[in-house]
């Protein structure tokens, strides 16, 4: 006959009563389960409660002030944000956007604001240049007509910084390249004023399929009058055209035209693949990435 002693038997009975009291005051692991989940259910419903907040907080109702052919497949929009002083103040710099829905229309579009940060104070709108692209929401948009209610964020987007390129002392030549509708943050930059009429070499390289599809030729004396040289650069002209043929930056890369590189500052805004080559040849002249703005 064997006898099997545990070692709480041999443990004095203050310490078997302290070891029996641990054991029944350690939770269950079903109920630790339980309380986690409980947890995490509060969380989820807390934070889908805070988005469906800041969703409604997020979109302001705003009527159009304006739909106008502005180029070929263009147009010019303008939005009465007159009794949104919240959504007027987040507008701060040349090259931040928005996004805008409309009704019964699930995906919003992004749109760059195209008039400068002070227009929005002094006249209650915001302007927009907007491309129409069939099946999209811009499309619907550009087919509306005054007095219809869109809904806009508020302003997003650092813009262009455009401190990184100051004094213009400092940096007396400024290269601005756009293609398309991408000449609608360029508007609102030249026109917010960057000091060009204090720096020696501003040029702006505009390009368009054609003069039908280039948008704000009616500003480009006022714009060269501040200080910035256009040089428009058309891919598919006709036969009278006697500018700059071809691509944006194939157009760059005839002129170049650099003195000083370390003094030089540039903004871009387009069609991918130009600003990809752009930069390229920018870099490889010696301007640095850090001078080089963009709005996205």
């Amino acid at each position: 006959m064997s006898l099997t002693i545990s070692p709480n038997s041999l443990s004095p009975p203050h310490l078997r009563s302290h070891a029996l009291h641990h054991t029944l005051s350690q939770p269950h692991p079903m109920s630790t389960l339980l309380r986690h989940l409980n947890r995490n259910r509060l969380r989820f419903r807390s934070i889908i409660s805070a988005a469906v907040r800041q969703d409604t907080a997020f979109w302001t109702p705003a009527p159009l002030s304006a739909v106008e052919s502005a180029a070929e497949s263009l147009f010019h929009i303008s939005i009465d944000v007159s009794v949104s002083p919240d959504l007027v103040s987040s507008h701060t710099r040349a090259g931040q956007y928005l996004q805008l829905r409309l009704p019964d229309v699930e995906k919003p579009s992004f749109l760059a604001i195209a008039s400068p940060p002070s227009f929005a104070a002094e006249r209650g709108e915001f302007e927009f240049l907007v491309k129409s692209i069939a099946g999209s929401t811009a499309e619907l948009l550009c087919g509306l007509r005054r007095g219809e209610v869109v809904e806009l964020s508020q302003v997003m987007g650092r813009g262009f910084d455009i401190d990184r390129i100051s004094p213009p002392d400092n940096y007396p030549t400024v290269l601005i390249f756009a293609t398309g509708s991408g000449i609608s943050p360029i508007r609102s930059l030249i026109e917010s004023g960057f000091n060009a009429d204090k720096r020696s070499d501003v040029r702006l390289y505009y390009g368009a399929r054609n003069l039908q599809r280039m948008a704000y030729q009616d500003r480009f004396a006022d714009w060269e009058s501040s200080g910035v040289r256009i040089v428009p650069v058309l891919s598919q002209p006709d036969d009278s055209w006697t500018g700059e043929r071809g691509y944006v930056q194939a157009a760059f890369a005839r002129a170049k035209k650099i003195s000083d590189p370390q003094s030089t500052g540039v903004v871009l805004c387009g069609q991918k693949q130009m600003a990809e080559e752009v930069t390229s040849i920018l870099v490889v002249e010696g301007v640095s990435t850090e001078k080089i703005l963009k709005n996205f």
